[in-house]
């Protein structure tokens, strides 16, 4: 499928590295409102610019748009790719608002047109082993999830010397106002959703600890820097799930069932192991055993050779897009799904401002694990 990307700021080169993996994705051209990064990126890349977002929407060879833009931008620029009949990809949030979320899905329903957003990490090696085991009972039923997206004091690290590989800055204002539950809680939301169902409701808090980050620039909102939110779903699993750029860096996940707990490291790898400890016995008391057992990977991803504190395959979400276009089958990160992550994804985040439990209305079909996991 013939894509373009629209935004060549930091995160866009993570997808140029992993485009080669897919050669069913042809790159026809990028485009970004500022020329000079778009020359920058496009001369790195050897890529073709569009000067503009017309331009691009105006080329037929165009099937697919990945949105690489500005949060703030997302709404704005995937109802135009919409409206001009593209396919869209967007990175995440899929907006800002749900209302503008609800409009993006309802658009392209109505145009016949498939919209996906980011992240896609759920289509990993790890996250469809965990998945895996839990379809086979490996822990027995499952009560409990804890789930961890922990930076570090972002604040304090050299966070200005960080650049792409083809030399675009961290834009640390925009992450810092995002805010990083907005950025990162999908990461694993994508997770249980896809593994226990739709959720019902979101308990959450979140707050910000650190008002002006420290910068060198005054920040013009107070995204929250914490977040700590309990998902309930619809198969009666509960899930605590904290974000935050100043507790101790910790991406791990524990799922605890009555016959053990599944847990792996770090969910930016897709190559992360998957443990199982088990239950046991000792004088009529039930203890977690010390000794964890590994479970094996359902493939051996890709290392990848670029910059950053992960290994994902960022494209890996734009190839599934593509691959249901082209069979004619629902995308597995679809429309609704995406709705869904980013609802309660915008339920963690407003806690900030209502502080009280929140009733999910959207749902989404059952999707089907990777056929190479079964």
């Amino acid at each position: 499928m013939r894509i373009a990307i629209v935004g060549c700021g930091f995160v866009a080169d993570y997808y140029m590295k992993t485009i080669p993996g897919h050669p069913e994705l042809e790159l026809v051209g990028v485009m970004d409102r500022d020329q000079d990064r778009a020359s920058r990126f496009s001369a790195y890349h050897s890529v073709p610019t569009y000067p503009t977002l017309d331009e691009l929407l105006q080329d037929s060879n165009v099937e697919l748009v990945v949105n690489l833009t500005n949060p703030s931008s997302h709404f704005v620029v995937s109802k135009a790719c919409l409206e001009a009949g593209k396919h869209v990809y967007s990175e995440k949030p899929l907006a800002m608002e749900l209302s503008q979320a609800e409009e993006l899905v309802d658009l392209a329903e109505k145009r016949g047109l498939y919209i996906s957003s980011a992240p896609c990490n759920l289509l990993g090696e790890t996250a469809q082993t965990i998945w895996k085991a839990l379809r086979e009972k490996a822990i027995g039923r499952v009560r409990l999830v804890y789930a961890e997206m922990d930076d570090g004091l972002v604040h304090k690290m050299p966070y200005r010397k960080w650049s792409s590989e083809s030399g675009i800055p961290w834009p640390y204002k925009d992450e810092f106002e995002v805010g990083c539950t907005l950025e990162h809680a999908g990461y694993y939301v994508t997770w249980l959703a896809a593994f226990f169902g739709p959720a019902q409701t979101v308990t959450a808090f979140s707050s910000c600890l650190i008002p002006d980050k420290e910068t060198d620039v005054p920040l013009a909102v107070e995204a929250p820097d914490f977040s700590v939110a309990c998902i309930k779903f619809a198969s009666g699993v509960v899930a605590r799930l904290t974000c935050g750029i100043v507790a101790p860096h910790d991406h791990s996940l524990e799922i605890v069932g009555d016959e053990g707990i599944l847990c792996t490291k770090d969910c930016w790898y897709y190559s992360s192991p998957v443990y199982i400890k088990r239950r046991i016995s000792i004088r009529r008391t039930m203890f977690i055993s010390p000794w964890k057992r590994k479970y094996p990977l359902v493939g051996k991803a890709t290392r990848y050779r670029y910059r950053g504190s992960q290994q994902m395959d960022f494209c890996r979400g734009v190839a599934e897009l593509a691959a249901a276009v082209r069979e004619k089958r629902p995308c597995r990160l679809s429309a609704q799904f995406s709705l869904h992550v980013n609802e309660i994804v915008l339920a963690i985040h407003n806690a900030l401002d209502t502080g009280s439990a929140y009733k999910i209305s959207s749902s989404f079909a059952p999707m089907a694990p990777m056929p190479w996991a079964k």
